[in-house]
């Protein structure tokens, strides 16, 4: 990532944090999609002149962050649910963006982590269930996204360290959440949920166009 870009995202993406102990305030939505906005510009300058399908759907999946970010802020009580829709097209598109996979060799040996990721998710949907509520049906098939993108940055051919640091910030971050709204309440969640947030699109981001270091 070029270092304007990167000095951009951390000067807004720390600004947003900040600004959460002031709220609620105006257009706080906008504050809080501009570091997703810096990775988007970023996406955007290195796929111009490519025909790289895999930037345009890894981009898409950019957009549908934004708008989950803007739903999840402008009004979280009642518009849970489509932020919730809007993170789960955005990490189907960051699947989508991550094809092909390994060859099967490959992905029997990381089957080990494979299952250590599966057995956090289904810890912690069971510790959050009984509080679901309404919301298990959707929260249960956002997890199992949300886990299969995890998932899917071990067995890409894309495969790096930054794209798996990035599916693993995002599994950490949705757990806060969940955990936070349906357990119980952390201290000062929304700060470490957005500094896992921020840092799982900064690593996806930097993941996608670092293609010398793959581990496939």
């Amino acid at each position: 990532m070029t270092r304007s870009h990167l000095l951009l995202f951390l000067l807004t993406a720390c600004g947003f944090m900040v600004s959460i102990f002031f709220k609620p305030y105006p257009l706080s939505w906008l504050v809080k999609i501009l570091p997703i906005l810096v990775l988007l510009h970023f996406s955007w300058q290195n796929s111009r002149g490519t025909k790289e399908r895999a930037n345009k759907l890894f981009m898409i999946g950019l957009v549908f962050s934004i708008f989950g970010d803007f739903f999840l802020d402008y009004d979280r009580v009642n518009w849970f649910v489509l932020g919730l829709a809007a993170f789960l097209v955005a990490h189907l598109f960051y699947i989508f963006s991550l094809k092909p996979l390994v060859a099967k060799p490959i992905i029997s040996k990381r089957l080990p982590l494979i299952g250590l990721y599966c057995i956090y998710g289904v810890g912690v949907f069971l510790v959050i269930y009984a509080g679901l509520g309404e919301l298990f049906i959707p929260v249960l098939v956002y997890m199992t996204i949300l886990l299969l993108m995890g998932i899917t940055t071990l067995l890409s051919q894309k495969a790096n360290i930054w794209l798996i640091i990035g599916g693993l910030s995002f599994i950490l971050s949705d757990s806060l959440i969940g955990l936070n709204q349906f357990y119980h309440q952390i201290p000062y969640a929304s700060v470490w949920i957005m500094i896992s947030y921020y840092f799982a699109q900064l690593a996806l981001v930097n993941g996608m166009f670092t293609q010398d270091n793959n581990l496939a």
